[in-house]
């Protein structure tokens, strides 16, 4: 890649008993691939699906990588191929195993090489994208809060703290009821920043902590600082927390 990134990643328990989020990431001089995965399901379910899930995606990236540069190729297609492939190792994980059925998991992938950029996601997993000034956007979630908040029902900010915020319209599955949104981007600009992160960062963050993500001179103190942050906020309540900060230089 001509532009180099450089990233940070932390994940914690919060109060949970269990952390059944999942994060991952590859930085070579071709590309760079990061994921974070929020299980979902009773016992050990949720926890493995998550795993099953980047271990696949991962396990594929060289060959869907070299897809992604054949020209001939649509860049849309690949990545869903990519993504249904992961599921379908994830199954083969799973195999005989009773709690399959029932586990699920979130996922938020980023790819970047240097002629696009790709976002891959389903649930509530989120991907923000920043520059030093203002938050870009971030993907969309597959929940009934989402749906609320497009029907200007609520904002933004009571997302996070609404009865409903757990109710997913999509995740992923190894009966593949769902598959994830793939969205193309331009390749990433020097000085721009992504988020990757669960719930259990997102629900507790305001606007003004991701700026302090995006300022030029943050990195690994202010990204734990945040993610401390959001853990106290959640008073006792709060979620597993997963987080990725990626930086274009």
């Amino acid at each position: 890649m001509n532009n180099q990134l450089k990233y940070y990643q932390l994940t914690s328990i919060g109060d949970r008993a269990i952390n059944q989020d999942c994060m991952a990431h590859r930085v070579n001089s071709e590309y760079g691939l990061f994921v974070v995965a929020d299980g979902l399901g009773g016992h050990y379910g949720g926890e493995k699906a998550a795993q099953f899930f980047c271990q696949g995606l991962f396990k594929l990236a060289p060959f869907y990588h070299q897809l992604l540069q054949d020209s001939t190729q649509n860049v849309k297609t690949v990545m869903e191929d990519w993504i249904d492939a992961a599921v379908d190792d994830m199954r083969v994980m799973f195999l005989e195993d009773a709690e399959a059925i029932d586990a699920h998991t979130t996922c938020v992938v980023l790819y970047v090489d240097d002629n696009v950029t790709v976002t891959a996601h389903c649930g509530d997993s989120r991907l923000y994208r920043l520059n030093d000034k203002q938050v870009l956007w971030r993907t969309k979630d597959h929940s009934l809060i989402q749906k609320q908040l497009d029907e200007g029902k609520i904002t933004e900010g009571e997302m996070g703290l609404h009865p409903e915020q757990n109710q997913l319209t999509q995740s992923i599955n190894i009966k593949k009821n769902h598959s994830a949104e793939v969205n193309i981007y331009p390749p990433v600009e020097k000085g721009e920043t992504f988020i990757l992160c669960s719930d259990g960062f997102w629900e507790y963050i305001k606007e003004k902590d991701l700026l302090q993500l995006s300022s030029p001179h943050s990195g690994l103190d202010q990204l734990k600082k945040v993610a401390k942050m959001a853990h106290l906020r959640a008073n006792g309540k709060g979620d597993n927390i997963t987080v990725q900060w990626v930086r274009c230089l």
